[in-house]
């Protein structure tokens, strides 16, 4: 008679304790649940509006003193976030603008900035009817509103540097504390890129600023679409460790590459 080792019987039971047929496989564990969500998780879904609200229908005082401590903590923290989103959009600049509104803007401290890291400027160098700059001109848009933070300028290639190439275009050159960070030639010439690809190389240089929390407005308009489903704060956590992986099959050049191209007279 053949005999399934892998049935639950007592036939079974006693082939193994005697040691005919090997034990059973120890049954995996079963994954823990997540945990609760803490208070201030639950409190961080709610405008400062509703928290004010939801306050004024606590159950008790202790409640109440509770969320309303939390509401002036995260109006205070709302206000920081903004005194320190001082851009928001693409600058247009020329070539006799370069050093204050690129160089020395970079070395302007943010607000209680008490590590005084400057400011990251990134400056494109496009060239309008380019296919991939085009696109680049609209990712670049799109980032400057998304990270207010950074300071993003443009200025078309040879105006900046002059008899520039256009297979060098788009280029974007990081600045920080008057010092060039990094800079990225012909991005797209090796095929078309993708928003978040640009996206996460400037997070791992350290041009932009991960958000430190999503506003709620953003997160009720994300569960009400099905294209925007990620959290904001993961979002930029993986794109930082997918552009780390990638970093040295992209064109990404750093300030202390000896073969760089920071030799432009710019």
């Amino acid at each position: 008679m053949a005999v399934n080792i892998d049935e639950d019987t007592e036939f079974n039971d006693a082939l193994r304790k005697h040691g005919i047929i090997p034990p059973r496989e120890p049954t995996p564990p079963s994954p823990s649940p997540p945990p609760s969500p803490t208070f201030s998780d639950i409190l961080n879904d709610f405008t400062p509006s509703e928290l004010r609200e939801i306050g004024e229908n606590a159950r008790d005082d202790d409640t109440e003193r509770m969320i309303d401590a939390y509401r002036r903590q995260r109006i205070a923290d709302d206000k920081a976030t903004e005194r320190k989103s001082r851009f928001g959009r693409v600058y247009p600049i020329g070539r006799d603008d370069y050093t204050r509104e690129v160089t020395e803007a970079s070395k302007i401290n943010e607000e209680d900035d008490e590590k005084e890291e400057g400011t990251a400027v990134i400056c494109f160098l496009y060239k309008d009817g380019i296919p991939r700059s085009d696109r680049a001109t609209e990712h670049i848009k799109s980032l400057a509103a998304r990270y207010p933070r950074s300071k993003f300028v443009s200025i078309v290639g040879d105006k900046c540097i002059p008899n520039l190439p256009d297979n060098r275009v788009p280029m974007f050159i990081v600045y920080k504390k008057g010092d060039i960070r990094n800079q990225i030639t012909a991005w797209g010439a090796d095929r078309e890129r993708r928003i978040e690809e640009l996206e996460a190389l400037l997070l791992v240089t350290g041009a932009l600023h991960p958000p430190e929390r999503r506003a709620p407005e953003d997160r009720k308009k994300s569960d009400n679409s099905d294209d925007e489903d990620e959290d904001e704060l993961d979002r930029a956590s993986r794109l930082g460790s997918t552009a780390k992986n990638n970093a040295k099959k992209s064109t990404i050049r750093k300030g202390n590459d000896s073969d760089s191209d920071f030799d432009f007279d710019l």
